[in-house]
């Protein structure tokens, strides 16, 4: 074993595990394992902690380096687990220089003495430098594009900019370049990925926004075949993003949205700036500009002070906003935010209600599942089993070559994918 890295979390974290592994290799560190963590919730810190353990059981002779959102917020619990070797911040991760350091501070004994933390104040980043993460993105049909990390806003439920520190953007001429070359190199689809990816560009000369950014990528790079956008907040889309999803096929008609609840009260003491009828308002203006367009969302279950009536809301807006993938978190208090203060819903009910929610999410992938036979979609082959239409609905493959796009027609589903 060289290096081996085992990721928890966000697809930015799937992006950043490939940057990890190249800068390791490259630093010349062998036999190591890199947990790269995640800390939306206690579940995600408890899970790391627990393979963690594992990892040093199964192999003794490994080191082990943790890394990631919960190794910068809570750096001193990771540090204290005597199957930790090293602390590396959330930052320093994508730095060669970091893993240089770790290589040196670790020498040529498994029982020499070095410090454990190497973890640098996130909140004084100010810049992002591009990352091509070459071996992740060989072979894949499907490759990200990380043009932002961070985060300005103060949810209170939220730890994340605590863990990714503020809003940072790469430069457009940057990402159109990275683009090109994966295009170029064979990829059919590009993912934009970011913390907050609307917030794209305010931190940029001109201050740039993300439907900016779409237009000058679709512009520039015109072999791209097909453009995807990962997590948006709907109130920060701008008139650009709006044109481009009316007017250009090759932005794929599939946004996942980061709604969290849909009744007023939890919304304003989650400190979120958009309304429930804003959630509403924006799914129906953008189905008006693109009528097939599919909608995913982030909805929280259980946050404090939530009564049964208000849980409602936001299980209605399934419905409301039309959304076919549902991605559940039940409420989880993160140490040292506003949210962890406030009375708290009881845990069981909290279950009960995220188990309501996913169960709401399943019966709308099905009636979408529902809604696709006998229509022809064009398929982004994944693997051998596995493709996915343009709205990101799964579809289940015979055999094909990973990362051609097929013309298929749907003759029925399974309740999980459709059928060919």
């Amino acid at each position: 074993m060289t290096i081996d890295v085992v990721t928890f979390g966000c697809r930015l974290n799937t992006f950043e595990s490939e940057v990890i592994r190249r800068e390791a290799e490259i630093a010349g560190l062998r036999n190591t394992i890199v947990v790269n963590t995640c800390a939306v919730t206690n579940e995600a810190v408890a899970q790391a902690r627990q393979t963690i353990r594992k990892l040093r059981r199964d192999k003794p002779d490994a080191r082990i380096v943790v890394t990631g959102c919960a190794a910068q917020t809570q750096t001193r619990m990771f540090a204290d687990m005597s199957e930790v070797d090293r602390v590396l911040g959330n930052d320093d991760k994508m730095r060669g220089s970091a893993w240089r350091d770790t290589q040196a501070a670790f020498g040529a004994a498994f029982d020499v003495p070095h410090d454990k933390i190497a973890v640098s104040d996130i909140m004084a980043v100010t810049e992002m430098a591009p990352h091509l993460a070459a071996g992740f993105q060989s072979g894949m049909p499907r490759v990200f594009v990380q043009v932002q990390n961070g985060c300005d806003h103060r949810c209170t439920f939220c730890i994340i900019p605590y863990g990714r520190g503020n809003s940072r953007s790469v430069a457009m001429g940057a990402v159109v370049d990275q683009v090109r070359a994966l295009v170029e190199a064979g990829h059919a689809e590009i993912v934009l990925t970011g913390v907050d990816l609307t917030s794209y560009g305010a931190d940029l000369p001109g201050a740039p926004k993300l439907g900016t950014l779409t237009k000058q990528l679709l512009r520039h790079v015109p072999d791209l075949k097909r453009l995807r956008i990962s997590s948006i907040d709907s109130i920060e889309a701008d008139r650009d993003l709006l044109d481009v999803i009316a007017t250009d096929e090759r932005l794929m008609p599939h946004l996942h949205l980061s709604l969290q609840a849909g009744d007023d009260l939890v919304l304003k003491r989650m400190k979120r700036r958009h309304t429930r009828a804003d959630a509403i308002d924006f799914c129906r203006q953008i189905r008006r500009l693109r009528p097939d367009m599919a909608f995913g969302a982030d909805i929280i279950a259980g946050f404090p002070t939530e009564t049964d009536d208000m849980f409602v809301r936001s299980q209605d807006l399934v419905e409301e906003c039309g959304l076919t993938f549902l991605h559940v978190f039940p409420y989880s208090p993160r140490p040292g935010t506003p949210a962890a203060r406030m009375p708290q819903v009881d845990g069981r009910v909290i279950r009960e209600r995220a188990k309501r929610l996913r169960t709401h999410g399943e019966a709308a992938l099905r009636r979408r599942l529902a809604s696709e036979i006998g229509a022809t979609r064009q398929v982004l082959i994944e693997s051998a089993t596995q493709g996915r239409t343009e709205h990101f609905v799964p579809v289940a493959i015979a055999g094909d070559i990973q990362g051609a796009v097929r013309t298929l027609r749907i003759a029925g589903h399974d309740g999980e994918r459709l059928l060919t």
